[in-house]
């Protein structure tokens, strides 16, 4: 291969949109930094940021005792009788998401910036612009939990200013500044409308000699050295004493010779030990890999563009997870008005957002992941009381991370109804289990509890005395014939099957297992339409809609593993049917790299390069290397930077428990290049090496066990012992 591809991304001239600014997060705290060098700003964000609204007080709909009722209906023919399956209630969005205020940098130069760059080190997470006589690093530790700002300037104004776009009129504003002995305090504290909930800013100024002075509405440091930016969030209710805060902020910078540095190396041993897991190499050419992004960005067929935006896609994964997993802005944003509320979207966003974290070794990601699920399993449990009368868990398709219920539901949006939710957000859980070769007792009672809901909800039969999904609902579609909420949606089929089996395998030789095996055993196949394609309800009768952003109906393709070319052909072969009819409605990206990761399953190259190309061709990403949902940058979101990686690694490399595929959809434009580091779902690394007539797989399994190996030139079984590298060549294919 051809020198590494470089890890960050560069532009020579300033951000004047927040949406271009360079990110920086450690799954709390986010930065997005934009501005020049006579203003530069950072927006700081917060994972726990969300603006009441009403949601914090939503409880799910009390419908259990109507429900015998509406099977009745639903089974007797009536295709509108889920409309009427409410309490009445208007719409209720979560609460949205927000950024908390900028740090503002104002300098007092009037010459031009000679020597412009800025610049973001996917390694360290350090996001840096400098020009001739300033420079600004700016990273957020993982270590520490705390916002670390490094600048250089002759003179220099401090503020902290909640001024953002779409910034409530009345919040209660207060702030402050105090001049201490290593250079200040400013703090900012934000009080929502209405009620007692805030949140409150803490920066710790330090300034390496010069004059620091009080400077309404925050400090003039002039003459400096440098000057060191520490900066905390808080969210609470009532008032705040920032006294210890401040304290907690001294203590990081003791007497020493380069805080920043300290501080910075801390980091660093936890970040990039995680960033450098994975390598993709894809023999990109230097002179593109040198190229600023939002120029290569241009170059869209070039296999530098594709090694960028997988490396920034795992950057910002790992950066935007900790205490939760990403949103569907990530952990950033520069504006309140947050669109979709900058919810946690369970029925596609979040799962595919988060997609490659078990194969491309962010074992972070996944433990975000679970402490989302394990925080709302009380609320779950309350939705499947409420709506449904049962015991366990139902999973809600919107959460602002503090409410686990569901209360956000519409007639076209019958949330209510979905009972999938939580096996799909159990799915990533397992699968970084198999990829560990252990079972985490958390997860083994969150599908328990799954599997006692089946228990309760399946209990209605057809005339084959199979058992029916009644009421289902496929996210966010509807039959052509019918209305929202029908029977036997294929991703109800299939979630249904997978939570009652995988709970059996996580609770062997226990009554508990046998009978949700014997459950499973009596839910109805899949359904193949008069197309030739797997349909997406398979109840006799209901048509499908095929022009539609969500493939909710392919999950038995993927994530899952129940319909495959290998053992399921016909079935494959059904899907892959189902997947040539799909239209992309609205052009959303998330529904073109779901799109792709399903082609990837199915073994259909040249059918994954096109959806990526749809993305790659249609001006998703910002100069940031962050996404937009929609063509031409068109409302920030973070799907398709985050699923990216995930359809790169699945195109190479796919694994079960028992099987390993290697090059099961590489697309022709893609003759060479080397994937390094990523996990099986048999617990073994794995390195692969492919050209036009050669490849080399290495792995380096953690147990003993045998798997079939399937490649381009067939299959075979491939014994593995823990320890012991095993390497499969093409000639041995």
């Amino acid at each position: 291969m051809t020198e590494g591809p470089v890890h960050g991304t560069w532009e020579p001239a300033p951000a004047a949109r927040w949406e271009d600014g360079f990110l920086s997060g450690n799954g709390r705290h986010g930065t997005l930094v934009f501005g020049d060098a006579d203003d530069e700003r950072v927006v700081v964000t917060h994972h726990t940021l969300v603006r009441p609204n009403g949601g914090e007080h939503a409880r799910p709909p009390e419908l259990a005792a109507e429900l015998p009722a509406l099977q009745d209906r639903l089974l007797a023919g009536d295709p509108h009788a889920a409309e009427e399956f409410t309490d009445g209630r208007d719409l209720q969005w979560v609460q949205p998401f927000h950024p908390a205020f900028r740090i503002r940098l104002r300098g007092t130069r009037t010459d031009p910036a000679h020597g412009y760059r800025r610049s973001v080190d996917f390694a360290s997470g350090v996001t840096t612009a400098e020009c001739e006589g300033w420079r600004s690093r700016v990273f957020v530790s993982r270590a520490d939990d705390v916002i670390v700002q490094q600048v250089t300037a002759p003179d220099l104004g401090i503020a902290l200013d909640h001024r953002l776009p779409g910034a409530p009129a009345h919040l209660a504003v207060g702030d402050g500044t105090v001049l201490t002995a290593e250079g200040a305090v400013l703090t900012l504290r934000a009080r929502y409308p209405g009620g007692d909930t805030a949140y409150t800013g803490v920066t710790l100024v330090v300034a390496t000699g010069g004059r620091t002075r009080l400077a309404p509405p925050g400090l003039r440091v002039t003459g400096a050295e440098s000057v060191l930016l520490l900066t905390r969030v808080l969210r609470h209710t009532g008032e705040l004493d920032t006294t210890p805060h401040a304290r907690a902020l001294r203590e990081l910078v003791p007497d020493d010779t380069d805080p920043y540095a300290r501080l910075l190396d801390r980091h660093t041993a936890l970040h990039r030990a995680a960033y450098e897991r994975v390598r993709l190499d894809l023999g990109g050419d230097p002179a593109e890999r040198a190229l600023p992004g939002s120029e290569l960005l241009r170059h869209t067929e070039s296999p530098a563009l594709l090694e960028r935006l997988f490396a920034a896609g795992r950057y910002h994964l790992l950066s935007a997870a900790g205490l939760f997993p990403p949103r569907l802005t990530g952990l950033w944003t520069g504006d309140w008005n947050t669109a979709w509320s900058g919810a946690f979207t369970t029925n596609a966003n979040l799962n595919l957002q988060t997609a490659s974290a078990a194969a491309a070794a962010l074992p972070e990601v996944s433990t975000a992941h679970a402490a989302l699920v394990r925080g709302q399993l009380p609320h779950w449990r309350e939705n499947a009381r409420a709506v449904f009368g049962a015991r366990g868990v139902v999973a809600p398709t919107h959460t602002d991370g503090e409410s686990g219920y569901t209360y956000h539901f519409a007639r076209e949006y019958p949330h209510q109804l979905w009972t999938a939710g939580a096996d799909w957000l159990l799915k990533p859980l397992v699968d970084h289990d198999e990829t560990h070769g252990t079972r985490d007792p958390h997860t083994a009672a969150a599908l328990a509890e799954v599997a006692l809901f089946y228990e309760d909800f399946l209990t209605r039969t057809d005339k084959h005395g199979q058992l029916v999904v009644v009421p289902s609902y496929s996210p966010e579609n509807r039959p052509a014939n019918a209305s929202w909420g029908a029977l036997n949606a294929a991703m109800d089929l299939s979630a249904a099957r997978h939570a009652l089996r995988t709970a059996a395998a996580y609770h062997p030789g226990t009554a508990d297992a046998d009978r949700w095996q014997a459950l499973a055993d009596r839910l109805p196949p899949h359904r193949v339409n008069a197309d030739g394609a797997l349909a997406e309800w398979a109840w006799p009768g209901l048509d499908d809609t095929y022009d539609h952003r969500h493939l909710s109906h392919l999950y038995g393709v993927w994530p899952l593993d129940e319909i495959n070319p290998y053992d399921t052909p016909d079935l494959a072969a059904a899907a892959h049917r189902a997947l040539e009819l799909r239209g992309a409605e609205n052009d959303s990206a998330h529904g073109h790299l779901h799109h792709a990761l399903l082609a990837a399953r199915l073994r259909d190259g040249e059918r994954v390069a096109h959806a990526l190309g749809q993305v790659l061709k249609g001006d998703f990403f910002h100069a940031s290397l962050m996404s937009a949902h929609y063509p031409d940058r068109n409302v920030y979101n973070a799907d398709a930077a985050h699923t990216l990686p995930a359809v790169v690694v699945e195109m190479l490399v796919q694994s079960t428990p028992d099987r390993l595929v290697l090059l099961p959809a590489l697309p022709a434009a893609l003759p060479a290049g080397e994937l390094r580091g990523v996990r099986t779902r048999f617990a073994a690394e794995l390195d692969l090496t492919w050209t036009p007539h050669h490849a080399t797989a290495v792995i380096r399994p953690t147990r003993t066990h045998r798997v079939e190996l399937r490649t381009p030139s067939g299959e075979q079984p491939l014994d593995l012992v823990a320890g012991e590298d095993h390497v499969v060549t093409s000639g041995t294919w």
